[in-house]
């Protein structure tokens, strides 16, 4: 199959989305398939773009100077379209288009796959209401959000509204993100999600296209290398890592102040905690995570973005695995690159418990620095915990591997492409 990935988070990011594409562009080419990637990228140079084409990845027109953050934006959609058709006639031949994401490289996805008849697989990532409200100040938030609505509707049509109730679009601005959602998916000819609970979220506010739960993958090298069982002794120092971005919505900072709790000895059931944490990852609350380090003296290594080699070496010889963001992750990377090392994980949401093994895991009863530390706590009260969830981990790590995935997505791309091909049979007697 010829297979065009269309997304506005992979160049110059790292993170879930980035580590989902390239694991699955791997796969999918390993098997004899013809892959390539379309992204939004900050500028630069020729010989950059050569090497990337090497690899059948193509920045698309993006802007030189603007950004969400660290995240480049790609420039308008029909300017992207223009260029693709210009630069990239080959596309009207490929079998399916596969949308991540919402913006301007992702509307220009599913637009030309409309334009050229070629069946659209969107992935919903996440939740856009929640990431919206962790960028943007307070008092800007309906704003932004009535912005992004109406560029959204300007390239796709909003049939669909969300109003606010008193589930998760409490507000103007949370609607509005969630009517962009909507309204995206619906486009598209299939939907994928990467859990069981966001695909429930998105039918009741109102998508109706068909959309099928399929969780990432790993490399299946990482689940078919050696890994021990994880042992805490009595008295040893607990090593704990962090390989998430470190934004508002992922929660280094309630995170940190947990470990405080316990250093100062406050909700700390065992006397004498010892512990390293070890953080990769940038974003914008790296230096008021360092600072919150320095000022309360935690023992904390901030190692800044790194090679996934190098963090996954440390996995390999760590008790803990932490995601504590809450009410926002409907998938987690990093939940089943543990999986795949053996390691347990602490996680604050519930919605998160689908996505690895029972028993391979630790839940904070809410998202409360304290509560996350009580957890901690008994831990290190019952230290054999470690032992337990690793060794359950370990039994399901089977269950991650990128080839399982990608078996489901080829059987979904040509499910699709079934479809569509009949669609258009079906119009073009009548």
């Amino acid at each position: 199959m010829k297979i065009a990935f269309f997304t506005d988070c992979y160049l110059d990011l790292t993170g879930g989305i980035v580590t989902a594409i390239n694991a699955e562009k791997k796969e999918l080419e390993r098997r004899g398939h013809t892959v390539y990637v379309f992204s939004s990228a900050y500028p630069r140079s020729g010989k950059a773009k050569q090497n990337l084409a090497k690899d059948h990845i193509y920045p698309v027109p993006s802007c030189k100077v603007f950004g969400r953050g660290a995240t480049p934006i790609a420039r308008r959609p029909h300017i992207i379209e223009k260029w693709l058709m210009q630069n990239h006639p080959e596309l009207k031949d490929f079998d399916v288009f596969y949308i991540h994401y919402e913006a301007g490289c992702s509307i220009a996805g599913l637009r030309l796959a409309r334009a050229l008849k070629i069946p659209s697989v969107q992935v919903m990532h996440g939740r856009e209401d929640v990431g919206e409200a962790n960028i943007i100040p307070f008092g800007f938030r309906t704003l932004v959000a009535t912005a992004l609505n109406l560029f959204h509707s300007w390239y796709l049509p909003h049939p669909a509204k969300v109003h606010r109730d008193h589930y998760f679009a409490q507000t103007i601005a949370a609607a509005k993100m969630w009517t962009i959602m909507v309204n995206h998916a619906n486009f598209a000819d299939l939907v994928i999600t990467p859990s069981e609970n966001f695909r429930n979220l998105l039918i009741h506010y109102g998508v109706t296209r068909k959309i099928v739960p399929l969780h990432h993958g790993v490399p299946d090298s990482l689940t078919e290398e050696l890994a021990a069982i994880k042992e805490l002794k009595t008295g040893e120092p607990i090593r704990i890592i962090w390989h998430s971005r470190l934004s508002g919505e992922k929660r280094i900072l309630p995170f940190l102040e947990a470990l405080n709790l316990l250093t100062e000895n406050k909700l700390l059931r065992t006397p004498n905690f010892t512990y390293h944490l070890d953080v990769y990852g940038d974003g914008p609350d790296l230096p008021l995570a360092k600072t919150y380090a320095k000022l309360h003296r935690l023992n904390v290594k901030f190692h800044g973005d790194t090679e996934y080699n190098e963090i996954h070496e440390n996995l390999k010889t760590s008790h803990l695995d932490v995601l504590v963001s809450y009410n926002y992750d409907t998938f987690g990377m990093i939940l089943i690159e543990a999986e795949a090392a053996g390691v347990p994980v602490l996680i604050a949401d519930p919605a998160l418990k689908e996505i690895v093994p029972e028993g391979g895991y630790v839940l904070t009863a809410g998202p409360a620095p304290e509560q996350i530390a009580s957890v901690i706590s008994d831990i290190l009260s019952c230290p054999e915990s470690i032992a337990k969830m690793s060794e359950i981990m370990l039994a399901h790590r089977h269950n991650v591997k990128i080839s399982t995935a990608v078996d489901k997505l080829e059987t979904l791309f040509g499910s699709v492409s079934s479809v569509v091909e009949n669609s258009q049979k079906t119009s073009k007697n009548l």
